[in-house]
């Protein structure tokens, strides 16, 4: 089943507001099965309105649209989808019963505002369409049904737009799709994308049925295993042994198998499994790796303490880096970056501390240390480990290539550690 997404807002065409419903709406649509071809933005503007409604229809079994539904003269996308389609509009008792009670809670909460006469617009609906209840606004969805074809109008807003598709649309289209599509990602760090690609080259070239494709990442690759199939439980049995078969070429490399689990949670993860300490002593990342470490709910169950020390001052102050090592070696040197991963397991009392120093430019390189030269040490249970890295780009693009490089870093040093306790 062909289906078309048309987003309706001058404002998106003006950059005003970020698009976020198509990606969510294409993503729904890929789990169902459904073949999507089309996406487009269109202004307020009721003849380019039309225009694109009849050129969807004409090449698409479903059309969803989103946005203008609302109170206001230019909302227009049920009036002109009516037309096009032929439908004719009438009051919905039960919306505006709805509507109203959903109004009179809102003047309650904000006495200073008042219920204007415009709003009941939305209750007018094409007759014979399915009114779809909205819980969390005013307007209510629609879905119009004429020789074959099918529209879908919703909600622009995403807090509006979203329950009402999950509650309502995606159980109607479910059933007029008798297959569905289910996918599971396998997260890769410490490999790139050139290499990762060469290794599953033979896996790509007979796939059918599921199949495999590769995103490329910030210091990651993702690899999405999706099939397709009459429910979930077979899908997931066709993507076993696919998955398997990455997990086997790419062995510990392989950080995550769900969807939502990022690198740093895994890092925070194995250190939990691990029950070891973590501290981080960072100079050109300026605390973006502590930063990612953060984001992951418990981490502080790891997570001791971070150092950002940005001058050589800092780094001899607070994690006792050498003034010699300083002075004939540098800042961004190998012997800076033991001595700070050193250091700062030895002023936090952690069992591993991650170090980096670098240059992030977009002065300050030479010939023998260019701009993008990174040192990261990391310093595990007493032994220290420090890699060279040589990363490309702004100076935003380096520190995040340095920050999410980190986080791998950390993870191998932990996994070697383990590997060697239990041999």
């Amino acid at each position: 089943m062909i289906t078309e997404l048309i987003s309706v807002g001058t404002e998106i065409l003006l950059g005003n507001i970020v698009n976020t419903n198509s990606a969510y709406l294409s993503e729904k649509c890929a789990q169902l099965g459904l073949g999507l071809y089309y996406q487009t933005v269109v202004g307020d503007n009721p003849e380019r309105m039309k225009q694109v409604i009849r050129t969807a229809l004409d090449r698409s079994d479903v059309i969803i649209l989103t946005g203008g539904l609302g109170p206001t003269e230019d909302d227009l996308t049920k009036e002109i989808t009516a037309e096009v389609m032929g439908f004719e509009l009438v009051e919905d008792l039960h919306s505006r019963e709805l509507m109203e009670e959903y109004l009179k809670q809102y003047e309650k909460n904000n006495p200073q505002r008042r219920i204007t006469k415009n709003n009941y617009k939305q209750a007018m609906v094409p007759k014979g369409c399915i009114v779809l209840d909205n819980h969390n606004g005013t307007a209510p969805g629609l879905i119009m049904e004429k020789k074959g074809k099918t529209a879908i109008l919703l909600p622009g807003p995403p807090n509006e737009m979203k329950p009402m598709f999950e509650e309502a649309v995606f159980p109607y289209l479910r059933k007029k799709q008798p297959e569905i599509i289910y996918s599971q990602m396998v997260k890769i760090s410490g490999i790139g994308e050139s290499q990762v690609a060469e290794e599953i080259q033979d896996l790509i070239e007979k796939q059918t049925n599921p199949t495999i494709a590769p995103y490329a990442k910030t210091g990651e690759v993702h690899l999405r295993v999706t099939a397709k199939a009459e429910d979930e439980k077979k899908c997931r049995k066709l993507i076993k042994p696919v998955v398997k078969e990455l997990k086997k070429r790419f062995g510990r490399n392989v950080f995550a198998t769900e969807e939502s689990k990022t690198l740093e949670e895994a890092v925070v993860d194995l250190l939990k499994e691990n029950e070891m300490t973590l501290s981080l002593a960072e100079s050109c990342t300026g605390g973006a790796v502590a930063s990612r470490i953060v984001g992951v709910s418990g981490a502080s169950e790891v997570l001791m303490c971070g150092f950002v020390t940005y001058t050589n001052r800092a780094k001899r102050k607070c994690l006792g880096v050498k003034k010699s090592t300083l002075h004939t070696e540098g800042a961004v040197s190998v012997k800076c970056a033991r001595e700070m991963a050193k250091g700062g397991c030895k002023a936090a009392k952690t069992d591993v501390c991650l170090s980096v120093t670098g240059l992030a430019g977009p002065g300050g390189g030479t010939e023998e240390i260019p701009v993008g030269t990174v040192f990261m040490g990391c310093c595990c249970n007493g032994k220290t480990v420090v890699k060279e890295f040589h990363f490309t780009g702004n100076r935003s693009r380096i520190r995040e290539q340095a920050a999410a490089q980190a986080l791998t870093l950390i993870r191998d040093c932990v996994l070697d550690q383990t590997e060697e306790n239990n041999r």
